[in-house]
């Protein structure tokens, strides 16, 4: 086969002209248009909040930026040090405000154990567990298995039905929904504006929650691949651990990463591969870069496609059953 003309460096970005196009209009998209002081970012110690918590310092200065803590029982505290870290790295103003008992009160951790308990009878609270994608990059349909495992470290996995996978999803979005809500707090408060955090790749494909972490004012780098979030961030002078941390849910108890959960591909190749796409390549040039077959490019393609579909309700607006023309609706 010839060589392809796929690789890695279609993401190459030039991070000195992308920030300064990006602060600019953060300056005029939070100032002029939403008539905002400054800006709410929820810091999960990830790199895609950490980037734009840089941006926003760079754009509106340190003083106009407030960071928000918020963990859970399920939580890695790996993730809240890393949250901290970026903090007091850009110098501003934080707190923390650990979301458990909110959780607990509603019900969170509950309905999840119950459907949970219908799988694995014998799970106790005690126990870990987490989502896993499977099937689709093989040639089969897409399916979920749910993973239990002991304090002793024994784990089980077993297919997961369709009614208590819609259970245990719903009950851990209201992990996104608390956060937000909080959020909007602080910016009600503070006269602020709030900020999303998806890249292109979360964006395209609905990787957020409706109301929950796909809720914000302003979106700084839902046009730039997972892969040209990183470059910004080193580009930043953000702090090594976070440039080189590799992104996870950080919503089940046990380490779960987005190709786990998500995505047919780690994120490095699912950027191509939404690259090749947008850019009508066809699958064998993305199999050839990816050292895949064929069949499994094809696979990837109609997976993007499906996946856009099927969460197109959650970019949508709320529909009127009639227009109100002087609101321009």
């Amino acid at each position: 086969m010839a060589a392809t003309k796929l690789t890695s460096g279609v993401l190459d970005i030039e991070p000195q002209t992308v920030t300064d196009r990006i602060c600019q209009r953060l300056v005029d998209i939070v100032g002029r248009d939403q008539h905002r002081r400054g800006v709410v970012v929820a810091l999960s110690g990830g790199i895609d909040s950490s980037v734009c918590a840089a941006l926003s310092v760079r754009a509106l200065g340190p003083s106009r930026v407030f960071g928000l803590l918020m963990p859970e029982k399920d939580s890695s505290a790996a993730s809240e040090d890393l949250g901290k870290l970026l903090a007091e790295h850009l110098k501003i103003e934080y707190i923390k405000q650990n979301i458990a008992p909110t959780l607990e009160a509603i019900g969170c951790y509950q309905w999840r154990d119950d459907a949970i308990r219908i799988v694995f009878p014998e799970y106790q609270k005690d126990w870990k567990s987490k989502l896993v994608i499977a099937g689709g990059i093989d040639g089969r349909f897409n399916y979920f298995k749910l993973v239990v495992q002991t304090p002793d470290g024994k784990r089980q996995e077993k297919r997961l039905d369709h009614k208590q996978y819609l259970q245990i999803v719903a009950a851990t979005n209201y992990k996104q929904r608390v956060r937000k809500t909080i959020e909007y707090f602080h910016a009600d408060r503070l006269h602020y504006a709030v900020v999303g955090t998806p890249n292109r790749l979360e964006y395209d494909q609905g990787f957020f929650v409706k109301n929950g972490d796909g809720s914000a004012d302003v979106k700084p780098i839902a046009h730039l691949y997972k892969t040209q979030v990183y470059a910004l961030a080193r580009f930043l002078g953000l702090p090594s651990v976070i440039c080189n941390s590799k992104p996870t849910t950080d919503t089940y108890s046990l380490p779960q990463g987005q190709d786990e959960f998500y995505f047919a591909l780690p994120y490095e190749k699912m950027d191509l591969s939404l690259w090749a796409h947008n850019h009508g390549l066809p699958a064998e040039e993305l199999a050839y870069c990816l050292g895949i077959s064929r069949e499994q490019a094809e696979f990837i393609y109609r997976d993007i496609e499906t996946k856009r579909r099927t969460t197109a309700f959650l970019h949508a607006k709320p529909v009127l059953v009639e227009n109100v023309p002087e609101l321009g609706l």
